[in-house]
């Protein structure tokens, strides 16, 4: 009984130091996910990262590439996809295709991006849903064109929101 005893006691220990390990060396990956210093080679192995916060780090951390941005924008996680659209470092091509994302809350936060390029603005104002298209005229980077297009959209709040932009856009000139 005793034995018994001791090796189920043994078994709780190693499995409890088990669980901290793991817990500890995912928040040493997300530490060099962040890193500015991160190599080639780990940001290839933090793309398959079980952790979506170790991905999610490594899709916020500046000092990517613009192909491995691209590369985590088809991420399954939709957060990873959302730190993408929100890293200064993504560009046109990666922003265009969050732009046709699946997800209508990554598409609004590309729409409302304040660094996000007018083209991109352009291509979601064509989207399917009103608000995102909102999003689009509410953004101050959509340009006289796009907000045109919007003046013609078929929500009235978007129609009233592209109207109010471009009278900002005018009053500007």
């Amino acid at each position: 009984m005793l034995n018994k005893l001791i090796y189920a006691l043994t078994f709780v220990s190693l499995f409890a130091s088990s669980i901290t390990w793991a817990e500890d060396d995912s928040e040493q990956r997300f530490r060099q996910a962040r890193s500015p210093q991160i190599t080639a080679i780990q940001i290839k192995q933090f793309f398959l990262d079980p952790s979506i916060d170790v991905r999610e780090a490594l899709a916020r951390n500046r000092k990517l590439k613009s192909v491995d941005l691209f590369h985590l924008a088809s991420d399954t996680s939709e957060t990873v996809r959302i730190a993408v659209a929100t890293n200064l470092s993504t560009d046109s091509k990666t922003f265009l295709l969050l732009a046709k994302d699946s997800s209508s809350a990554v598409r609004s936060v590309v729409a409302r991006f304040e660094y996000v390029p007018a083209e991109v603005l352009a291509v979601l104002a064509k989207d399917s849903s009103a608000d995102i298209r909102l999003e689009v005229a509410r953004n101050l980077n959509a340009l006289e064109g796009t907000l045109k297009v919007l003046l013609k959209d078929s929500d009235p709040d978007v129609q009233a929101i592209a109207t109010q932009a471009l009278q900002r856009l005018k009053s500007e000139q």
